[in-house]
């Protein structure tokens, strides 16, 4: 009986340290995700004082021409690594593109090039206008 309390002791903590090493990491890219959700809640605040962040939309000029979230800055991600120094080390950089896909890949991009301030936005310019949300042209 004792030796059974033990191994359940000794799986039990073994989960625990398994369950706890994901905890608060970045993705396997160096970045961390964020939900719409929680963007607009920053975004909101953020119109309310000037440059707290940058919101960078990493889409076509044509996909951004036709709706995007306001005060979104354009670098489209295949140009992305040749404008580095137009993305700030100094301010959170929330990162969007159509769905995701592309934001991913920009996001891994400055991860890559020593950013640890980035997030991508989780479901891009769709899931923030499922939720709602304005977006201007």
């Amino acid at each position: 009986m004792m030796k059974r309390l033990l191994l359940i002791a000794m799986a039990l903590m073994v989960s625990m340290m398994v369950y706890g090493c994901g905890m608060g990491e970045k993705s396997a890219g160096g970045y961390e995700n964020a939900s719409v959700t929680d963007i607009h809640e920053h975004w909101q605040q953020g119109t309310a004082s000037p440059n707290p962040f940058m919101l960078l939309d990493v889409r076509t000029p044509e996909e951004y021409a036709a709706g995007h979230i306001p005060g979104a800055t354009l670098i489209p991600v295949q140009d992305l690594a040749e404008h580095l120094v137009e993305v700030p080390r100094d301010k959170q950089v929330y990162i969007y593109c159509h769905s995701g896909k592309r934001s991913a890949r920009a996001s891994k991009l400055l991860a890559e090039h020593g950013y640890t301030n980035i997030e991508n936005i989780v479901g891009g310019i769709e899931a923030w206008k499922d939720a709602g949300y304005p977006v201007v042209k």
